[in-house]
């Protein structure tokens, strides 16, 4: 009989993937076995004859299916970071499955009778904060998953989850075979016209691995955006940019508007179902937005600040455009360009100017050494930990009192088989069993720029902040300290999620901890004092114009989760109406974001992509606090760690929030930052 390693006990340091031995073949009748085995403890749950309580009830339910969950995480993580044709069979095929079984623990009607009954007597039965919390959660994820549906809508509800957790995954599928099918193949040095010696080397070094001449540039961001900011060639930069912002809206087997249409008018059927006016009624119950009417004051209130900021800038660049050769009007291919040739002229540094300075090995040591210094938490590389693929490096991360806290896996550069972009994720939250801490094991995923032939990795000035939000994340899972899985970590309120990972990247601003560690990886020069200071002068600029593209895709979210109606096939238009207050470009007819829009249609954005902008706000009001009080302030820090980072989902967002910052948050900080107001 095979041995399956993902059903074996994991005989790894701490118990980690055993991705040596893991097969994709081994994922179907791992999860088959772990479902059986989870549905057969759920049956004891429901079929307990003891009164109903959290223990016997809420408790057992949330730690009945961790095998089935850590499985779980293991396909779908490899799915985004290292994933085959075959890994996205196995991934389309298991997904249904898994919302199968969901459905039969939200629509078991027994099991809810008992949690219900522990709901219902939540305020006199003497919970804890954190387990009313967890109960809340719960309850809500059976109302959200049909427990008061009747046997016909049951079957309904059944059929659509299943499919639109297919569709979903469709939908990520489409855009990365779009995303890697597109090639801008470069063969004369006319062609890399302004463009840094790093950025032609990077290309170069591209096409030699593909077995081609010449240059060859991707849409992935560490090659898509250095040419957008940089090339002179005009044409090109249209080229690639329309090959962009076009994915999955071609035509072809890939075109993503059918699955758009369908996602929308299967939520909102599901929505409809519930009992609720539209889909963004329904997910929105448990955000610290708490409904719809606050998301939309919420960026009406920003757009009202952001647009007239907007203009501005558009027309400082238009005219920065005709000052210096520019015949005719600017395009949207030509806004990267000039935008960044003015703040260039006006701040006197670019992006490739400060890439010597931000040697990857630095800005590791540096990123973690900020956690060091803030939180007092120690990290330590080891090579024995089991990884997904070569590249992927390993820490074992150490509290003040020596304690293991967590396992932190970090995967930097763009491949074939790995999603654009960047995230944090986890293999295993954390949790306490029998009071002791059960560590999280915790991944950070991103595409940076690659060491260029036998040059180091030097990193822009935006993947330095990526990292350090995406690093915010990883903290906030690995410094949890909760009793449940289900609220641990980042299983927060979507608006909430993105404070801890947005205020690491006001650091990158900050003098006194650039100078610390940023100096020329050949000179060892640091980083001269004018430099970092234009860095923080620099940091509001065109401001307004990014401040208007966020509330573009939050207006376009809330827009395709609002309808209270089936939506037709016109996508395009659709997408044009949404968001024609805030487009400040001609549309081009290639372009159809939505086709592309994976935190909303692949992710678990839907309803919930102002959550940035919402934790913007959070994130400069809360730095506010370490600005006044010192960056490095240990007071601060220590609260920050016990009352957000260390806190999970154990309690309110806004009650959590309040307790560190000593009152509720206002967006004056962010508007003063963003060079909104004075």
């Amino acid at each position: 009989m095979m041995i399956n390693p993902l059903l074996d006990k994991w005989r790894t340091p701490n118990e980690t993937p055993p991705f040596d031995l893991i097969e994709v073949s081994h994922f179907r009748p791992a999860i088959e076995a772990a479902v059986r085995e989870a549905s057969a403890e759920i049956e004891k749950i429901a079929g307990n004859l003891e009164i109903p309580t959290f223990e016997n009830s809420v408790d057992a339910l949330d730690r009945c299916c961790e095998k089935t969950g850590r499985i779980a995480a293991i396909l779908f993580n490899l799915n985004n970071a290292d994933t085959t044709r075959e890994m996205q069979a196995a991934a389309q095929e298991i997904s249904p499955m898994l919302t199968r079984f969901s459905n039969d623990i939200t629509l078991n009607e027994v099991l809810f009778k008992r949690i219900d009954s522990v709901y219902q007597s939540r305020h006199t039965s003497g919970l804890t904060v954190e387990q009313q919390m967890l109960l809340e959660k719960k309850h809500r994820s059976f109302m959200l998953g049909g427990a008061g549906l009747g046997e016909e809508e049951r079957d309904r509800f059944r059929k659509i989850s299943e499919e639109l957790s297919q569709l979903s995954l469709k939908f990520e599928e489409n855009v990365l075979e779009e995303t890697n099918g597109f090639l801008l193949h470069i063969r004369d040095k006319d062609g890399l016209a302004g463009l840094p010696e790093t950025v032609a080397g990077a290309a170069a070094a591209e096409a030699e691995k593909r077995g081609m001449e010449g240059w060859i540039f991707t849409l992935n961001a560490p090659s898509y955006i250095p040419f957008m900011k940089y090339s002179e060639r005009r044409d090109l930069r249209e080229k690639l940019l329309k090959g962009y912002v076009s994915r999955a809206y071609h035509g072809n087997e890939r075109d993503n508007r059918p699955l758009v249409t369908r996602i929308v008018n299967l939520r909102l059927e599901i929505a409809r179902m519930l009992g609720f006016r539209d889909f963004a009624e329904m997910v929105l119950g448990d955000r610290m937005a708490e409904n719809q009417e606050n998301v939309e004051h919420f960026l009406e209130d920003l757009f009202s600040w952001s647009h007239k900021a907007a203009l501005r800038d558009l027309e400082n660049v238009r005219s920065f455009a005709r000052e210096t050769g520019q015949n005719g009007e600017i395009e949207r291919w030509d806004w990267p360009f000039y935008s960044e040739r003015l703040r260039r002229a006006k701040h006197d540094f670019d992006d490739e100017s400060l890439r010597p300075f931000f040697r990857l090995e630095n800005v590791e040591k540096a990123v973690l050494g900020l956690a060091t210094r803030l939180y007092g938490i120690a990290f330590r590389e080891t090579g024995e930990i089991p990884v997904y693929h070569p590249e992927v490096r390993t820490w074992e991360v150490i509290d003040e009192n020596d304690s293991l806290l967590a396992i932190l896996y970090i995967d930097y550069f763009p491949r074939e088989g790995k999603n654009g972009g960047a995230w944090m994720t986890s293999f295993r939250d954390q949790k306490k069993e029998n009071d002791a801490r059960a560590i999280p094991l915790v991944s950070i995923v991103m595409n940076l720029t690659r060491p260029s032939g036998a040059g180091p990795s030097l990193l822009t000035f935006n993947e330095l902040t990526t990292f350090l939000h995406e690093f915010g994340h990883a903290l906030h899972a690995m410094l949890s300290q909760c009793t449940y899985e289900g609220i641990a970590g980042t299983n927060v309120a979507r608006d909430f999620v993105e404070l801890p990972s947005q205020i690491m990247q006001n650091w990158a601003f900050e003098e006194e901890w650039l100078s610390t560690w940023a100096v020329h990886y050949v000179t060892g020069e640091p980083m001269p004092a004018a430099i970092i200071r234009k860095i923080r002068e620099a940091s509001a600029f065109n401001e307004g114009y990014a401040c208007d593209r966020q509330l573009n895709f939050g207006f376009l979210d809330m827009a395709w989760h609002s309808v209270t109606e089936s939506v037709g096939p016109d996508v395009k238009g659709f997408e044009v109406k949404a968001t024609e207050r805030t487009e400040l470009f001609p549309t081009i007819p290639e372009s159809c974001i939505s086709c592309s829009f994976s935190h909303i249609f692949g992710g678990e954005y839907a309803a919930g992509y102002y959550g940035y902008k919402w934790a913007e706000v959070l994130d400069a009001d809360s730095f506010s606090l370490f600005s006044e009080k010192g960056i490095f302030n240990s007071e601060v820090a220590r609260s920050f760690r016990e009352n957000i980072l260390e806190k999970g989902g154990s309690d309110k967002p806004m009650n959590l929030y309040v307790k560190f910052r000593g009152k509720a948050p206002d967006n004056k900080a962010l508007l003063k930052r963003s060079g909104l107001i004075r």
